[in-house]
């Protein structure tokens, strides 16, 4: 991935944090056929390795846990906020006229060497897990208990554990760093104008910057 320098992250907390976040993971591998595609949500274990693991599954009519290589890694895409910017939010376009559209967002790119699982305790742990992650946030959370064990076995027959130690992450934070700063300021004006959860999440990244900065030029 190409990362213009204003842009790149690398503070791990921040690049982890993200796909804890946004887990549903764009899995691109390399197959005999080529590459493929899969969206699997994924929990991120950090006590494994520097830079922790992905932890997810499949299921097992998908050919993909037999394909992926074994000798190319794997990338996985965790996608943050992102929105159209209109330069008719800069101050600057008003005053000269040169401005142009542009797209913000924040990714994280997650590099490793799959790895698949069949043991029946780990992935009725892994989906206990995932389940518990995923439920926090209701008023009557599912758990995986609440189901027959019958069932919960025949669902678990039906998939395979991928595990994807990271050797690699990579992060890019496109918020608006390199517009000047009352284009900055337009911009955080404009997307809180829309109102949608998209436009909010971008503006409160690009105050984040702003105030990050502000923070630093007073110690």
């Amino acid at each position: 991935m190409f990362v213009a320098r204003p842009f790149k992250a690398q503070d791990l907390t921040v690049l982890q944090d993200l796909i804890r976040a946004h887990p549903l993971g764009t899995w691109v591998s390399v197959t005999p056929s080529g590459l493929d595609v899969n969206h699997v949500p994924f929990l991120l274990d950090p006590t494994h390795g520097p830079n922790g693991a992905l932890l997810g599954h499949v299921a097992r009519a998908n050919p993909i846990w037999q394909s992926f290589s074994r000798d190319t890694p794997s990338v996985v895409v965790f996608q943050g906020p992102e929105t159209y910017i209109t330069p008719s939010w800069y101050p600057s376009k008003k005053a000269h006229g040169k401005a142009v559209p542009t797209w913000n967002y924040t990714v994280v790119h997650a590099r490793g060497m799959p790895q698949t699982v069949e043991d029946r305790d780990w992935l009725r742990q892994h989906v206990s897990d995932l389940s518990q992650q995923q439920e926090a946030g209701q008023q009557e959370p599912w758990q995986v208990s609440d189901a027959p064990d019958n069932y919960i076995d025949a669902m678990l027959k039906a998939v395979v554990g991928i595990v994807i130690p990271i050797d690699a992450l990579e992060g890019q934070w496109k918020n608006s760093q390199n517009r000047p700063p009352e284009d900055v300021s337009g911009t955080v004006a404009g997307l809180r104008a829309r109102g949608d959860a998209q436009a909010d999440a971008m503006a409160d990244l690009v105050q984040g910057h702003v105030d990050a900065k502000d923070a630093a030029l007073r110690k």
